[in-house]
C-alpha cells in the first residue's frame, strides 16, 4: 500500500471529522445541537481547568471523549466506567459490568457503544446511553490493558498480558486475526485511514502492523525501557510513543526513521495523545504533569500541574481544545489546551 495512499485517507478523514465535530455533529451520526465543552470556554488562558470529575474511588487507568465531544467515560481500579457530562461533570451512567480494575475503555465512532477492558480478562461492549451490555468478549487469557475501535465500527482490537493482539468483530465476537508479541502489551492504536496498527510493548518494543494482511512494517527495539502508550498522528505519517525511561518519540511511520525525542518529563511517561489537528502532542506521567508541546519541533508549550499523583491517561477532545487527563488521585480534570 503506497504512502500516497495513506496519507490522502487520511487527511480526507481528518478534515471530515473536524469540520463536522467543531459544528456540533458528530461524523458517523445525526446533527446535535448541542455545543462543544470547548464553544463556552475558548477564551480562558491556557491551562485553566474547566472542572474536576469525582466519581472514582481508585485510580484512573484510561479516559475517552465521546466524538461528539459532549461526555467522557473513565475506567477504573475501582471496577467502573464512569460516563459523565463533558461541560458540567454530572454523572450520566456508571458501568459496573467487570469483575476487577477497568484498564482500558474506547468510544465507537457512530457514539453508540463503548467498549471497556479490564482486569477480568474481558472486553464488554456496551450501549453508550443506556450501558446495557451487548456482548463479551473472552479471546483472551490475561487481564486486557488496551482496546481500540476501527473507524467504521465493525471491528474492534483489543490486547494484553497474554501477549496476543486480537482483531474481532464488534458485533457477534468472532475472532478474525491475532498476532503475537514478544511481551506483555501494553497499548495498541489505531491509525485513522483504518489500515495500521501501532503496538507498544511492555519489553519495549513497538510493532506497526498492516491490520489488513497481517504484514509487519516496522519493529522498534529500545533498551529494554518500557513502553506504556502509543498515538497516531491524524494524517497516519507519524507515531509517538509514550516510555519508562521519561521519553516521548515520535517516528517517521512510512520510513521508519526516528523524528524527534520529547524529554521533558522527569519520570516515567504513562499516557501520550496526539491532537486531531496534527500540531501537539499531549503527554502525562509519574512526574505528576501533563505535558503540551509542539508535535514538528518538541518544543514545550505548556505544563499542567493540577494533579496529585501520577497521570496515568490524557485525551484531547476532538476540536483539540481541551485535555482530559486522570490518574493515581482518582480524578479527571478537564482543562484549557489552547
Amino acid at each position: 500500500m503506497s504512502s500516497t495512499r495513506y496519507s490522502c485517507l487520511s487527511l480526507f478523514l481528518v478534515c471530515c471529522c473536524l469540520g463536522l465535530l467543531l459544528t456540533g455533529c458528530s461524523p458517523f451520526s445525526k446533527a446535535t445541537t448541542t455545543p462543544l465543552v470547548a464553544a463556552r470556554s475558548t477564551s480562558l488562558p491556557l491551562g485553566t481547568t474547566i472542572l474536576t470529575y469525582h466519581g472514582h474511588s481508585k485510580k484512573v487507568n484510561s479516559i475517552a471523549w465521546s466524538p461528539d465531544g459532549r461526555r467522557i467515560a473513565s475506567a477504573s481500579d475501582d471496577g467502573t466506567v464512569q460516563v459523565w457530562d463533558a461541560s458540567s461533570g454530572r454523572n450520566v451512567l456508571t458501568y459496573r459490568g467487570h469483575s476487577g480494575p477497568v484498564l482500558a475503555v474506547a468510544w465507537s465512532f457512530d457514539l453508540t457503544h463503548i467498549a471497556s477492558a479490564g482486569d477480568d480478562a474481558n472486553v464488554q461492549v456496551w450501549d453508550a446511553s443506556t450501558g446495557k451490555r451487548v456482548l463479551t468478549y473472552r479471546g483472551h487469557a490475561g487481564p486486557v490493558t488496551t482496546v481500540a475501535w476501527s473507524l467504521n465500527g465493525q471491528h474492534i482490537i483489543s490486547a494484553g498480558d497474554d501477549g496476543t493482539v486480537q482483531a474481532w468483530d464488534a458485533t457477534t465476537g468472532n475472532t478474525l486475526l491475532t498476532y503475537h508479541t514478544s511481551s506483555r502489551v501494553s497499548q495498541v492504536a489505531w491509525s485513522l485511514d483504518g489500515y495500521r496498527i501501532a503496538v507498544g510493548e511492555a519489553n519495549g518494543t513497538v510493532q506497526v502492523w498492516d491490520i489488513t494482511t497481517g504484514q509487519n512494517l516496522f519493529t522498534y527495539h529500545s533498551q529494554g525501557s518500557r513502553v506504556n502508550g502509543v498515538a497516531w498522528s491524524p494524517d497516519g505519517k507519524h507515531f509517538a510513543f509514550a516510555s519508562d525511561d521519561g521519553t516521548v518519540q515520535a517516528w517517521d511511520a512510512l520510513t521508519g526513521k526516528h523524528v524527534l525525542t520529547y524529554q521533558g518529563h522527569s519520570g516515567p511517561v504513562s499516557g501520550v495523545a496526539w491532537s486531531l489537528d496534527g500540531k501537539y502532542i499531549a503527554s502525562g506521567g509519574d512526574d505528576m504533569t501533563v505535558q503540551v508541546w509542539d508535535a514538528a519541533t518538541g518544543n514545550r508549550i505548556f505544563i499542567y500541574h493540577g494533579h496529585s499523583g501520577p497521570v496515568r491517561a490524557v485525551a484531547w477532545s476532538f476540536d483539540a481544545t481541551h485535555i482530559a487527563s486522570g490518574g493515581d488521585d482518582t480524578t479527571v480534570q478537564v482543562w484549557q489546551a489552547e
